[in-house]
């Protein structure tokens, strides 16, 4: 629990804590028994990743500040970032010990289950025999020690996607050391061993089939009386400068030099082996070169547990999650073209409950319809192997004028991104690299269609990413519009992002940092006014983060006029709720599942009228003012009540909904009755297949299954009209 005290006497929560108690709910995720086993494995795996990028974003950028600070003579700034420095270790330190508990009660009920993750010194001796020859065939050609020397600088060999084995060589009272990384990139982590009949499935990580056969690594090469060995991993800073000096280097060449210094770049963090000695200990941390900053600390004897994402499908189908099925969507699919769907009406895709593949046919049949002049495309992330662009190319050789905007800066994303610049640049695409101030973070595409003489505009408009990997489990909102009063806005944008010094106007799209807070600002000023005239007034949001101050205190004006407040914040929410005189009428909630809630909506109640829309933006200073973010409204009723129904299905979750409170216990929804409000309920229509059971407000209400059903259910309905 964070520290009170502290804590409730601020306006704000510190965002760095309140990303930490994000991480914490994903752990509760792999704590919690209603979960599958290999899923609750798998979501550590996502806690450790997220882990890993804070240290390797936040923390880094915190002790850097800390550094700063110091050098500048601002001790009171320097003790300010040091003291939440200490309060992350203290944090970090906890997380690891329950981290490692669950691990371990995770690995007592797989084995019940008919499985077994072995170390290499519980083999049998068949299985010993069996890794011999695996080892020999499978891992040895991949082994590279690096012998560690007085002219070797271990930091700058290290890298920071790598798990590696610090190893110690005894010969009498000398020792020598050694690195050595552990190939998983090349070879599986996890490998099945032969199974008999009545025996459980035993599994064991490919660390462990090194350590098995260190012996052999070394053996005639180095004179040992006994080898130790211990995994760590470090984190870096991952932070890049662009350099200006070359002036004549292409933005790709700039891009490639800047991510190469994270190759190089500080450590922050060291992770080992909980069995490591201290003295071995000392050692690795002396030849990393850590400091007083950098947090070290010990886990189980895995690292990089992240690859426990991919933790192979094995044993009964109960211990993984049940399929749900992606949707078709009989909007798209009762129509010849996508292009004759979306003339009859605008439509509204849910992702994961939705296929990607209508995004991919609208861009596959444009590449190719004879009516199609153009095609516009924003990318931040995509697919290592990409379908989309794949048609983009094939645009390309049919005649198709094609421009192509993508993000260079989208991070740990930016080599992909730069391979595809090359290969689109070279196929002869337009392809952009948006404003040098500005990230481009918003999702269009735009089509141009020539029909009855004139070009018509269609626009797609999404809160994710064009990425039909992670449209398979981010959730996301994909909106497809003939509107040519949108369409042309949406042309609006491209233009503003290659021609940034030209004005344009925007009367239906919110654009940052063009007009977005402005009407935001106004949006929450007009439900403030409503309040005020006794009228009905309630402003609902689903963000990924609320960190932007200006904003909070819009929400903290709202909710003193008297504005009922509903938040779905997935991540990081610097707004303290419940505060007598500042957020009492404000209600908090996050909602970590087996998909991520990725889709950004905000509703103003507007006396009844319910103004909607779907956003790329979060409530970040950086998303409002340093990205160009788009918002679009829903003007479509029927589009908009779908919106309005899984928004308030979110809000009555009481199965994986968590209450942030002042003290960020993320404490269930379900064990505090008394914060469900029938408020909610009131977005449903009477005859809406969606609509809640009043008689059953106690019965569970896991939002991610009922909007999943809910979409079904549409969709079926749909079908049967036709």
């Amino acid at each position: 629990m964070f520290r009170v005290k502290e804590l409730t006497m601020r306006q704000y929560f510190s965002r760095d804590l309140s990303w930490l108690a994000f991480n914490k709910r994903v752990l509760q995720e792999a704590q919690d028994n209603s979960v599958p086993l290999i899923e609750r494995l798998r979501f550590l795996g996502i806690f450790s990743n997220n882990q890993d990028e804070f240290f390797r974003v936040k923390f880094a950028d915190l002790k850097r500040n800390a550094l700063i600070k110091k050098a500048e003579g601002n001790l009171n700034a320097h003790d300010m970032y040091q003291q939440l420095i200490n309060e992350i270790h203290e944090q970090v330190s906890s997380f690891n010990s329950e981290f490692n508990a669950t691990y371990e009660q995770i690995l007592r009920e797989l084995s019940t289950q008919g499985i077994d993750i072995v170390t290499h010194e519980s083999l049998s001796s068949e299985h010993q025999q069996w890794l011999k020859t695996y080892f020999k065939d499978k891992v040895l050609r991949y082994i590279q020690p690096l012998i560690i020397s007085s002219r070797m600088n271990l930091a700058s060999c290290i890298d920071d996607h790598l798990i590696y084995l610090f190893i110690e060589l005894q010969h009498n009272d000398k020792h020598q050391y050694a690195a050595l990384e552990v190939p998983c990139i090349d070879s599986e982590r996890f490998v099945l061993l032969p199974k008999s009949v009545e025996e459980n499935q035993k599994i064991i990580l490919l660390d462990d089939i090194i350590m098995f056969s260190l012996d052999s690594i070394f053996k005639g090469l180095f004179e040992f009386d006994a080898i130790n060995a211990y995994s760590f991993k470090v984190t870096r800073d991952a932070e890049y400068i662009m350099s200006e000096q070359d002036i004549d280097d292409s933005i790709l060449v700039k891009m490639s030099k800047g991510i190469k210094q994270r190759l190089h770049a500080e450590p922050v963090r060291v992770v080992c082996d909980q069995d490591i000695s201290i003295r071995v200990e000392k050692k690795l941390k002396k030849l990393l070169g850590l400091t007083s900053f950098d947090q070290t600390s010990a886990g189980n004897r895995y690292r990089n547990f992240k690859d426990f994402i991919g933790f192979p499908n094995v044993g009964k189908a109960n211990l993984r999650y049940k399929e749900w099925p992606a949707l078709n969507c009989n909007e798209f699919s009762k129509h010849d073209t996508v292009f004759d769907a979306i003339s009859e009406k605008d439509i509204l895709l849910h992702y994961p409950y939705h296929k990607f593949h209508d995004f991919k046919e609208f861009v596959r049949q444009a590449s190719f319809d004879p009516k199609v002049t153009s095609i516009k495309l924003n990318i931040y992330r995509v697919a290592e192997r990409s379908q989309i662009i794949g048609s983009l190319l094939d645009a390309v050789k049919n005649g198709k004028k094609v421009t192509v905007n993508i993000e260079l800066r989208a991070r740990f994303d930016e080599s992909n991104n730069i391979e595809w610049a090359k290969v689109m640049t070279d196929a002869g695409i337009k392809v952009l690299f948006g404003i040098p101030s500005l990230k481009v973070h918003s999702k269009l595409c735009l089509i141009n269609r020539q029909e009855q003489g004139r070009i018509v505009k269609y626009a797609l408009i999404s809160t994710g990413n064009f990425n039909e990997d992670t449209a398979k489990y981010y959730t996301d909102y994909a909106y497809f519009s003939k509107k040519q009063q949108i369409a042309e806005e949406v042309d609006n944008v491209f233009k503003f992002i290659e021609h940034s010094y030209k004005q344009y106007k925007f009367n239906h799209l919110l654009i940052s940092p063009i007009n977005q807070r402005k009407k935001i600002n106004e949006l929450i000023k007009a439900e403030i006014h409503n309040a005020q005239a006794n009228l009905p007034a309630k402003i609902t949001l689903k963000l990924n983060n609320l960190v932007d101050k200006d904003l909070i205190d819009k929400l903290y004006k709202a909710n003193n006029a008297g504005v009922e407040v509903n938040l779905i914040i997935r991540g990081m929410c610097s707004l303290v709720p419940n505060l007598e005189g500042l957020s009492e009428n404000i209600r908090v909630i996050s909602i970590i599942d087996r998909y991520l809630e990725h889709s950004r909506v905000m509703v103003f109640h507007a006396n009844g009228a319910n103004i909607t829309y779907i956003s790329s933006a979060d409530w970040m200073t950086r998303n409002i003012e340093d990205r160009v973010e788009v918002s679009v409204p829903i003007y479509e009723e029927s589009l908009k009540q779908q919106i309005l129904d899984t928004l308030a299905l979110q809000l009555n979750d009481n199965c994986k909904a968590r209450i942030i409170d002042q003290e960020q216990k993320n404490d269930y929804v379900n064990t505090q009755k008394q914060y469900r409000t029938t408020a909610t309920k009131a977005y449903l229509k009477a005859d809406n297949i969606a609509k809640l059971d009043k008689e059953k407000s106690c019965s569970p209400h896991q939002s991610q299954f009922e909007i999943y059903q809910y979409i079904k259910k549409r969709e079926q309905r749909c079908d049967s009209h036709d």
